[in-house]
């Protein structure tokens, strides 16, 4: 049995200031902009065009550098220096880092939240992410979803999850979701709304073929045709892109789920 070892965080002492906390009977509470600085082991940060992982790198922010956070809003799930948090920080226009390598102070929110008091947050990524799969080259075993990695299912959980951040797993809100073809009759059982034409952001659901095929809507095109981001389609178990149409054929699409 080996030994397991719990590492200590350091801790954002909870310091109000007027730049970034009001102070509402004896309680912080967020009120404008605030400052923070950043912390990492010493590599740069990655900024995200948009409040989590799953969507583009827009550039990189050196340890130690200060930034104003004009807003705050939840996201992905990182592991940082100050432990792990869902919340992210909006220090400008399409750039966003995660809060857990950022001193602020404290461990809560400091600034208001995206969308309220004038500050606005972001939408669904329009255009091609790319292939951040966390499970890429992996051709076994089960995703922390219960979806088999390198699927075509797995895949679209991971784009659930990461950018429309949802709790997606393959028994979401009590259905079981299993193979692509039975996407659209659990989403329906589960309340989820489902639609014949496409929008950014949806997935995109196929019966067609002996387990159905389900995709990442990344892309729509005037002429009603759209990019999509997938998992076993072109190459088996690797990730690919395409531009296609709605319709019942193979290779085609004529559900789009929402979440």
């Amino acid at each position: 049995m080996g030994i397991t070892t719990i590492a200590t965080k350091p801790v954002r002492v909870a310091v109000a200031s007027l730049a970034g906390l009001g102070i509402a009977g004896g309680i912080a509470v967020a009120a404008d902009a605030a400052t923070g600085t950043i912390k990492t082991s010493g590599a740069n940060l990655t900024v995200r065009k948009g409040p989590g992982t799953g969507y583009a790198a827009v550039g990189t922010i050196a340890k130690g550098t200060k930034v104003t956070i004009s807003c705050q809003t939840t996201g992905s799930t990182v592991r940082g220096t100050y432990g792990t948090s869902n919340i992210w920080d909006k220090i400008g226009t399409g750039r966003f880092v995660s809060d857990a390598y950022v001193y602020t102070g404290s461990d809560g929110r400091v600034a208001p939240k995206c969308g309220t008091g004038g500050s606005t947050g972001s939408t669904t990524p329009s255009g091609i992410i790319g292939n951040d799969y966390p499970y890429s080259g992996q051709t076994s075993g089960v995703d922390p979803w219960n979806f088999y990695k390198g699927q075509c299912t797995s895949f679209a959980a991971w784009r659930a999850r990461s950018v429309k951040h949802v709790s997606f797993t393959n028994s979401y809100k009590g259905q079981h979701w299993g193979n692509a073809n039975h996407w659209d009759d659990a989403a329906r059982a589960a309340g989820v709304t489902t639609s014949s034409r496409p929008h950014v952001g949806d997935i995109a659901q196929s019966d067609a073929g002996s387990y159905g095929h389900v995709a990442y809507v990344a892309k729509v095109n005037a002429n009603g045709s759209f990019v999509v981001e997938e998992y076993n389609w072109a190459n088996p178990e690797h990730y690919g892109t395409r531009t296609t149409t709605v319709g019942g054929a193979h290779g085609q699409f004529d559900t789009f789920i929402r979440f």
